[in-house]
């Protein structure tokens, strides 16, 4: 389930009305992201022209620090597409969240993973291709919007615990001066999280009838979405997302796909495999991937397919391959010089 650049992506109308509320000309940032005018009229966009907008809007404002906050607090919620608005009149800002990531789904290529452990909240962006991130600029505006979405709903000046990005993102001080909190740059990760308390505050803008008619339809369209690639492609694909450092569990994967444990481990079963040969099958072709690049030392390859001691990534790997990783790594590199 890779996303190719021939995917059609989604671009929010009210981006371009944001860009009007910031005084920039969505002309201007079409033309530098040297793309057709009449593209601010389609409906969606590759990848490649998806990239380059944002690209173009980091450009045209100079400051990315100061480009992140703006965008991200001027989207007026009445041109909030569905899927935000589903979050923006959810419960509380756990219920926000959750659906943010269930419905991010369909706005591909960013997705969202939160984890919830002790007194933290931390929600990590992630990319269905793993060579190609999205520009630092889409990756500041999506995590300081879910804040923004936290203190829209509760009416609260929240802010986050950490703020962790793999890429310089401009000013610092004005990045923390919004967040509230201190900002690490040049991580492995980009992420945001929040003191796990502040996700049981309820939102003012919760709205039952609403979501009464965006539910189903939002859960349609991602069952269709779902559907369109065989259910054994889709748990793979959103294995990979989550295997850095542990292990993806059935129980996540089930509720991130709306259905029960039991009635995915039927559902795989129909298609002759299960969760845990998936899980077998994703790290594998995982480890093999990562080992192709001499610049990951061994270490690093075991953690980023999920496992927590080198050695447990040892035994797996000489069931797979008959040979150690660092004797495959060198006759792989070998064959390919």
């Amino acid at each position: 389930m890779t996303l190719h650049t021939s995917t059609r992506i989604k671009m929010p109308l009210g981006f371009w009305e944001g860009l009007r509320q910031l005084g920039i000309a969505p002309h201007d940032v079409i033309r530098k992201a040297q793309l057709p005018i009449t593209l601010m009229t389609e409906p969606t966009v590759s990848l490649a022209q998806y990239y380059a907008i944002w690209q173009a809007y980091a450009d045209h404002i100079d400051d990315m620090a100061k480009g992140i906050i703006q965008l991200a607090t001027s989207f007026d919620s009445k041109h909030y597409p569905p899927t935000v608005l589903a979050a923006y009149h959810a419960r509380d800002f756990r219920d926000a969240l959750k659906r943010m990531a269930r419905y991010k789904q369909l706005c591909p290529p960013e997705s969202l993973r939160i984890t919830e452990e002790g007194e933290n909240c931390t929600i990590e962006l992630q990319w269905s291709d793993r060579e190609q991130s999205g520009p630092p600029m889409l990756v500041g505006i999506t995590l300081a919007f879910l804040l923004e979405l936290g203190r829209r709903g509760t009416d609260s000046p929240l802010t986050a615990k950490c703020v962790e990005f793999s890429h310089s993102m401009g000013d610092i001080q004005t990045l923390e001066a919004y967040f509230g909190c201190c900002i690490q740059i040049g991580t492995k990760w980009n992420r945001l999280t929040l003191h796990r308390e502040d996700l049981d505050h309820p939102f003012s803008s919760y709205n039952l009838e609403l979501l009464e008619m965006l539910t189903p339809l939002l859960d349609q369209s991602l069952s269709e979405r779902q559907q369109s690639h065989s259910l054994t492609e889709t748990v793979k694909w959103m294995m990979k997302r989550s295997l850095m450092g542990g292990r993806p569990d059935i129980q996540t994967v089930a509720s991130e796909l709306g259905m029960s444990d039991r009635t995915l481990q039927r559902r795989l079963s129909d298609e002759c495999t299960s969760f845990k040969n998936l899980l077998t099958e994703v790290r594998h072709e995982q480890a093999q991937v990562y080992l192709a690049d001499p610049t990951l030392d061994i270490k690093e390859v075991a953690f980023l397919i999920g496992y927590e001691d080198q050695n447990s990534f040892y035994r797996a790997f000489r069931l797979w391959e008959g040979d150690t990783p660092a004797n495959w790594r060198t006759k792989h590199i070998e064959r390919n010089v």
